[in-house]
């Protein structure tokens, strides 16, 4: 069998993929892939990913020059769920959310509010392309 055979795709054919950095452990993002964006993923050792709102294959960092370098990738015990240890490259390393943060889980539930509780690094207009 093969390996890709071993994950439980959805009904669409996707699975989700949890990019955490790889030396301070902070989940970045979270995104989805479908067989040809984690063939991509492990040829290049760039995370791809698919994209729903555009509906094609979303190679990260190609409008913001982010790019996620793969240092590996784990399937969970239901084999449903990918994590990707990945190096966050780039013109401003560190910078994985398309708001110009570090991460793109930067909003906390405070006394029934969404609170953004992480600093944008860069302003998003200055880094898209």
């Amino acid at each position: 069998m093969d390996w890709i055979d071993d994950i439980r795709w959805d009904e669409a054919g996707l699975v989700p993929a949890i990019a955490q950095e790889a030396d301070s452990g902070d989940v970045l993002m979270m995104a989805w892939m479908n067989r040809d964006a984690l063939q991509r993923t492990v040829e290049l050792g760039e995370a791809v990913y698919w994209s729903r709102s555009r509906g094609r294959l979303w190679h990260k960092g190609e409008a913001s020059g982010h790019v996620q370098k793969v240092e590996s990738i784990r399937l969970d015990c239901d084999g449903d769920v990918l994590l990707l240890r990945v190096r966050q490259l780039g013109h401003e390393p560190g910078i994985a959310c398309h708001t110009g943060r570090h991460s793109c889980f930067y909003r906390e539930l405070q006394d029934q509010r969404w609170a953004s509780v992480e600093p944008v690094l860069k302003d998003p207009e200055s880094i898209y392309r």
